[in-house]
């Protein structure tokens, strides 16, 4: 430590901490991403190297001497993001705050300052370690200088760069001038890969080797080289860094200007408060309630739910600290593999003890109906966790307990709701333990769920949760089992690997729970919508997935048949208008007979320049031309066998006859849920074909299907929010909103409204909600856009309140960064203040529909958890098999029927009280397109 230089690429960190942070704002709305990355990779730095001296080293500003070498150095690179250049002078600030020396050298680049640093420190017999993701400081790299990158956990000495670039550092600087640097804009010989360039390397030993013998290259390249072999000395000179920069009056010497210096508490709570990092705040004061909103008397979080869950969710807001240390500070870890009963007893003991145990599961794969159970992972302890193998099988693996003796001990414990868990998308896991016969109980956090309450904007998986909120890279699972072709499936990875893996799975996932929850638990609508929401219908959503639909795969086999000999006829027909054959599918050939050949009109054009053929395109010139409506038809066909008729048969589960999907709970920022695998919510309901897919959705026998579907929601919504007279009157009589609306506007009786009049206020009233403008209105109906503004202005004359709810929630989204549904689901609207003119305007324009849809998922999420707790309370037969938008399908025992059809839309009509009634509307069939 004491012979130690530390230096920093700070230019390379605050590009690398702003892109995985790109939308973070404090309550101000000022961008705060960079800050917030900056900030936690030095500290982990620092924690994991400590250094007796250091220094973050930046680019200043204007022109280096490579600029005046080459104009078109760098010529490429997009100019600084102006939500990152905002952040540069605070993160200046923070980086001084936080003791690191800051250099910033005129007419140099940073890289140069690094090189001259890492040349001095050598001389002093100093050890200099350079964190940077630059590929360029390879060539700095000697027994005295290392280079780490800590987003990736890669270490560069001699031997890793020899093994990583397939050449040595004293040769990185020939290598990197005949491959070129696409990044600076520095050309080097065209068609030369970094084989090409290593084989030359290796071969004539340098790049002046490989000049003195270019005409012995054959083949296109070694002509390319040739024809470079001018440029390639000033290519050498740009790619070279300096390491003898001039440094007068930036330091006096890496002993007097380089000490590494505590950080100032003072400047650094200033600083958090500042920019609004509460848990920071917390940690330096102690105070768990610093920077946070005081709970109220009476806390959401304490109706529904188990028992169990709700005296966790009652504590204080640090409640599960003693648990295990914070992780805001560097841990050391103990990961154990468990091997004999005893040790698993010795587990048992502890997290039956425990105030809360992370628990996850390693599987043969991601289906989760079929993936086998390859070993568990626990953790009630920060940096103590636990591996428990049971089918690892690859020659020479240890022995290990069996599948039966550790669910044998442990099923017990799963099952117990009073035994607090927590995981990273339990849901899963859950389906990993049902599949053993175990149902999985006492599920009291999901870091998932709380990321996606948190900051619906973000990704939610574990590795960017971890350097998001920890700092901290973890193992990936490529790293373990590899890619592509060459993966193996977890059971074939040597125990101790895969420990390292499982146990720091469930370690991160208790410190992700510890590092989001104290942001969650002291809002009161943040908790009502972790607690009583996202926690429960994500169990309700495993119990559905688990249940399936059972499809008719003769139907749909004779379905894929006949839109087989359609799409024949239709290329054909395509083939006739074009006049030739062509590929229905190439962008370029359509292009080519559109604009080419036919003369038809250019729509848009592509970023290249050239005509479209998208979708868009194909709509509006479909209007007036006959091959594009036929392309239309073709393409809507095709994806419907693609998609459904020709695999849906092929995904029946094997053993329960079933097909079965995964509701995607963490990725709408709206809070809607998503279907993969197959994709039941996107199968069309407009067009004849698609209500044939849904016919083959059938009821087993002696059932029926019934779908119970929430009437106009969003409009009903819309009413309530904004609390217009006219809107709430319309819907309190149980009036046709859309005849209402054409009543409003065309100031005509009620009975007096047209078939046409009522289709216009239709398509007013949905787009108003979803922020249509004048122009957009004027294309839906076909009517100039005067007449379309005409409309609109008459509608808010008729309902001011809704003009006056989306004035209102305009400003709030600006001022806050976010709107919020009726229940307090944050949606984050990452563009709302943007510089970009259409970017904010789209912007705008969710944040007026985000709290309708936001609401409207809310709801139907309540429905679910309703509808399941009452069928489970009377145990019934019936059960839910798919949940589609604002729609809930079951499949329903004959003898049931009449009950479930009165008492399911009472219970969807009473989740929750509106100042409208909500209303839900009931059919019955013996397939899902009878019953919709």
């Amino acid at each position: 430590m004491q012979n130690t230089l530390l230096l920093v690429d700070g230019s390379s960190y605050l590009y690398r901490a702003f892109h995985a942070m790109p939308d973070l704002r404090n309550p101000q709305g000022e961008p705060t991403g960079a800050i917030y990355g900056m900030i936690n990779m030095l500290r982990r730095l620092r924690a994991d190297y400590p250094a007796a001296y250091m220094a973050c080293v930046f680019d200043a500003k204007g022109k280096t001497f490579r600029d005046d070498l080459y104009a078109e150095y760098k010529a490429q690179r997009a100019p600084m993001p102006d939500d990152l250049r905002l952040q540069i002078e605070p993160i200046h600030a923070a980086v001084k705050a936080m003791g690191w020396p800051i250099l910033m050298v005129e007419g140099v680049e940073a890289d140069d300052v690094i090189g001259t640093l890492a040349v001095e420190a050598t001389k002093l017999g100093f050890n200099t370690i350079v964190s940077t993701g630059d590929k360029d400081l390879a060539q700095l790299v000697n027994a005295n200088v290392t280079l780490i990158n800590t987003m990736s956990n890669e270490k560069l000495d001699e031997p890793g760069v020899l093994a990583k670039f397939g050449v040595p550092p004293n040769r990185i600087i020939d290598y990197l001038t005949l491959i070129g640097d696409t990044v600076d804009n520095v050309p080097g010989v065209a068609k030369c890969g970094p084989k090409t360039a290593v084989k030359w390397l290796t071969e004539y030993d340098s790049l002046d080797g490989v000049i003195a013998n270019a005409d012995k290259i054959k083949g296109v390249v070694g002509d390319n080289l040739r024809s470079a072999l001018e440029w390639l000395p000033q290519g050498r000179v740009l790619i070279t860094v300096k390491t003898d920069c001039d440094l007068a009056g930036h330091y006096d010497s890496i002993q007097d200007s380089l000490v590494a210096k505590e950080e100032s508490r003072e400047d650094m709570l200033a600083f958090f408060t500042r920019y609004g990092f509460k848990t920071w705040l917390r940690e330096i004061t102690g105070d768990a309630t610093a920077g946070a909103t005081p709970l109220p008397a009476a806390k959401a979080a304490t109706s529904g739910g188990n028992p169990a869950q709700a005296g966790l969710f009652n504590d204080d807001a640090n409640a599960d600290t003693n648990v295990g240390d914070s992780p805001a500070a560097p841990v050391q870890h103990n990961y154990e593999t468990v091997l004999s009963e005893a040790a698993l007893d010795e587990w048992l003991a502890r997290i039956n003890a425990a105030k809360l145990t992370s628990v996850d599961t390693e599987t043969t794969s991601l289906e989760p109906m079929t993936a086998q159970l390859v070993g568990i992972s626990l953790c009630c302890e920060v940096g103590h966790a636990a591996y428990i193998p049971v089918a690892h099988n690859y020659p020479g693996a240890p022995e290990q307990l069996s599948l039966a003796v550790v669910l044998g001990k442990m099923k017990a414990w799963l099952e117990d709701d009073s035994k607090p868990k927590v995981g990273q998308n339990l849901k899963y896991d859950s389906h990993i333990f049902a599949n053993q016969g175990v149902s999985l109980r006492g599920i009291a956090h999901d870091t998932l769920l709380e990321s996606y309450v948190f900051e619906s904007h973000k990704s939610h998986d574990m590795d960017s949760l971890a350097m998001r909120h920890l700092g901290k890279k973890t193992i990936s699972f490529e790293e373990v089992c590899g890619k592509g072709a060459s993966q193996i499936g977890f059971n074939q990875v040597d125990l101790e690997r895969a420990t390292a893996y499982a146990a720091e799975d469930a370690d991160i996932t208790l410190q992700l729970h510890l590092a989001m929850w104290p942001e969650i638990q002291p809002d009161a609508n943040l908790l009502r919508v972790y607690h009583d929401i996202e926690l429960p219908t994500s169990v309700v959503l495993q119990k559905i997935e688990r249940n399936g639909v059972h499809i008719n795969k003769d139907l749909l086999e004779a379905q894929s048949h006949e839109i087989g000999i359609r799409l024949l006829e239709l290329e054909q027909k395509a083939y006739e208008l074009a006049e030739q054959p062509f590929n229905l599918n190439s962008p370029k050939q359509l292009g080519e007979i559109f604009f080419g050949k036919l003369g038809l009109p250019v729509v848009k054009k592509t970023p290249s320049g050239a005509p479209s053929t998208d979708e868009e395109v194909l709509q509006k010139l479909a209007e007036d031309y006959p091959l594009p409506k036929v392309l239309l038809e073709y393409r809507g066909l095709a994806k419907l066998k693609s998609t459904y008729t020709d695999k849906l048969p092929k995904m029946v589960n094997a053993s329960t006859g079933r097909v079965h999907t995964n509701y995607a709970q963490a990725v709408a920022v709206t809070g809607r849920l998503a279907s993969n695998d197959p994709n039941l919510q996107n199968i069309p309901v407009r067009t004849a074909e698609g209500r044939r897919i849904r016919e083959a959705f059938v009821a087993g026998p002696g059932n029926v299907i019934i779908s119970a579907d929430y009437s106009q929601i969003e409009l009903r919504i819309m009413a309530h929010i904004s609390g217009d007279a006219s809107l709430l009157a319309a819907f309190a009589n149980g009036e046709d909103i859309h005849r209402a609306t054409a009543s409003e506007i065309f100031a005509v009786a009620l009975d007096e409204v047209s078939s046409e009049q009522r289709r216009y206020a239709k398509v007013i009233n949905f787009g108003l909600i979803y922020g249509m403008s004048a122009f957009g209105l004027a294309g839906n109906l076909g009517i100039e856009r005067s007449a379309a503004q005409s409309y609109i202005d008459k509608y808010f004359q008729r309902y001011p309140g809704v003009a006056q709810y989306m004035a209102d929630t305009r400003t709030k989204a600006k001022a806050h960064g976010y709107v919020e549904t009726v229940f307090g689901r944050r949606l984050w609207l990452a563009e709302i203040n943007s510089p970009n003119g259409p970017r904010r305007a789209g912007a705008e324009r969710a944040a007026i529909n985000a709290p309708m849809q936001g609401t409207a998922a809310d709801l139907i999420k309540l429905a679910m958890i309703a509808v399941q707790g009452w069928l489970e309370t009377d145990q019934l037969q019936s059960r839910m098999i798919m949940q589609v938008h604002d729609e809930l399908v079951l499949e329903v025992p004959q003898a049931e029927l009449e009950l479930v059809k009165q008492k399911l839309p009472e219970l969807m009509a009473n989740v929750a009280k509106l100042d409208v009634p909500l209303l839900a509307e009931v059919g019955v069939g013996g397939n899902w397109e009878e019953a919709h």
